[in-house]
C-alpha cells in the first residue's frame, strides 16, 4: 500500500433497524477506520466522496471512498499522521493535516505535498481554517509547554501567537471574521478567544471544575455553542457574554450546521443514537443508533479529570509521552480512545451525516442520510 493506491470500495447499503434512515458503511476492514473531527466535513464539496483516516497499511494515513460507491483512494503514504487533524478547503483542492511537528498540504488531485510549518520535536492538533483560507490555526506541545500557532496555507508564514503551562486545545476560526479564533485551555476556566495576531486574549466564561463544559464551537456569526456535560446542551451569546439552556439532555459530540438552526449530536451514558436538535425549538429526534462502545471512564462523572484519573490511565505508547492530549494517545482510557466515539459531522450541504462506529469490534465510517421530514419534525412543523 502507498500513496495513490487504488482499493476495492467496501460500501455497503442498509437502513438503521430503529429509524429507517438510509445508511451507508464506507469501510470494511479489520483495522481503525474513522472521519475527520466532528467539527469538519468528511466529504468533499461534490459529495461524490467521503475521506478518513486508517492505520489499514500499519499506520494512520488518509483515504478516499466514492459515495454512494467507488474505489477507495490512499491520500497519503507517512507515519506519525495525526488522524483527527485534517481539513479540507472550500473548493475541495487541498487537505491540510499535521504530521509530527509539521503542517503539510495535500494536492487532492496530483497528491502533491508541501510542508507548510516545521515545529520541530512538537505534538501538534487539528487544523482550522480561517473564512479566507489564507491561515489556519493548530495547537502544539512543545518543550513542556503548550502553543497556538498559526500558519500561512501558502507556505510564507508560520508564527506562535500563545504560550502557556496550561493544555492549549482545539482552536478554532471564526465562520466569517478572518482573524478571530475560539479555543480551550484544559481543564477549567475553558472557553477563550483570540486574534490570530495573539492579541485581544481573553477568557470568556469563568467556571470551575464541577461546571463540566466541553465541545463548544460556533453557533453561526455571534454564539458559542456548547455542552454542559453531561446535564444540557447551551448557547453562549458574544455579544452579551451570557449562558442560556438550549434544551436538557446528554449531547455529547456537537456540530451545528451553518445558518445555526440544527444540531447534530452523538449521546453516552445513556446511548439514545444521534440526535438532530432544532437550536430554535429545543426539540429533538434519532437519527439512527451507531452503538459505538463509546469509551472513556471521565464520561461517566460531571466534572474534569483529576489527576487520580490520569494515574491509573492506560500508558502511553513509545513516542507519544509528550502528547499534546488525549486525543493523541491512542490508548487513553480516560476520555478515548477517539476512534471509539461517533464523532458525527454534516457533510458540505448537509444532507448527510458521517459518523464513526466500532459496533462490530472494529471502528467503521459511516454515513447516514437526513430526511427532510426529521428536521421538520424537530422544528415542530411535522403533521
Amino acid at each position: 500500500m502507498a500513496k495513490g493506491s487504488i482499493l476495492p470500495g467496501e460500501v455497503a447499503a442498509r437502513r438503521d433497524a430503529e429509524t429507517g434512515v438510509r445508511l451507508w458503511q464506507i469501510t470494511n476492514d479489520v483495522s481503525i477506520n474513522h472521519n475527520f473531527y466532528f467539527l469538519t466535513p468528511s466529504m468533499t464539496p461534490d459529495g461524490a466522496s467521503v475521506l478518513f483516516a486508517s492505520n489499514r497499511g500499519g499506520a494512520i494515513n488518509f483515504y478516499q471512498a466514492g459515495f454512494p460507491q467507488g474505489d477507495i483512494r490512499q491520500l497519503t503514504d507517512g507515519d506519525d499522521i495525526h488522524g483527527y487533524s485534517a481539513t479540507l478547503g472550500k473548493d475541495g483542492a487541498a487537505l491540510y493535516f499535521t504530521q509530527g511537528g509539521e503542517v503539510r498540504a495535500l494536492d487532492m488531485v496530483t497528491l502533491e505535498e508541501k510542508v507548510l510549518a516545521d515545529f520541530g520535536a512538537a505534538s501538534l492538533g487539528e487544523c482550522s481554517l480561517n473564512a479566507t483560507e489564507d491561515m489556519l490555526v493548530t495547537a502544539l506541545k512543545r518543550d513542556g509547554a503548550f502553543h497556538l500557532a498559526i500558519v500561512a496555507t501558502d507556505g510564507t508564514d508560520s508564527r506562535i501567537i500563545k504560550t502557556s503551562v496550561q493544555t492549549l486545545i482545539h482552536p478554532q476560526f471564526h465562520p466569517s471574521r478572518a482573524d478571530l479564533i475560539a479555543y480551550s485551555s484544559d481543564p477549567a476556566p475553558r472557553m477563550r478567544m483570540i486574534r490570530a495576531d495573539g492579541n485581544g486574549d481573553e477568557l470568556l466564561w469563568q467556571h470551575d471544575n464541577d461546571e463540566f463544559i466541553v465541545h463548544e464551537t460556533f453557533l453561526g456569526n455571534d454564539a458559542l455553542v456548547l455542552v454542559r456535560w453531561p446535564y444540557a446542551l447551551q448557547r453562549f451569546s458574544l455579544d452579551t457574554r451570557q449562558m442560556s439552556q438550549v434544551t436538557a439532555f446528554n449531547a455529547w459530540h456537537i456540530a451545528p450546521t451553518r445558518d445555526g438552526r440544527y444540531l447534530v449530536a452523538d449521546t453516552v451514558h445513556p446511548d439514545i443514537g444521534l440526535q438532530l436538535v432544532d437550536l430554535e425549538t429545543g426539540l429533538k429526534t434519532t437519527l439512527c443508533q451507531p452503538r459505538s462502545s463509546s469509551q472513556g471512564t471521565q464520561w461517566r462523572h460531571d466534572y474534569y479529570a483529576e489527576a487520580s484519573a490520569w494515574a491509573v490511565k492506560a500508558e502511553a505508547p513509545e513516542g507519544q509521552t509528550d502528547a499534546l492530549s488525549w486525543m493523541e494517545i491512542g490508548t487513553d482510557t480516560v476520555y478515548g480512545p477517539q476512534w471509539s466515539h461517533p464523532h458525527p459531522a454534516w457533510s458540505h450541504d448537509e444532507r448527510y451525516v458521517v459518523y464513526t462506529s466500532d459496533h462490530g469490534g472494529s471502528p467503521q465510517v459511516l454515513v447516514a442520510e437526513v430526511p427532510e421530514e426529521l428536521l421538520k419534525l424537530v422544528a415542530g412543523s411535522a403533521d
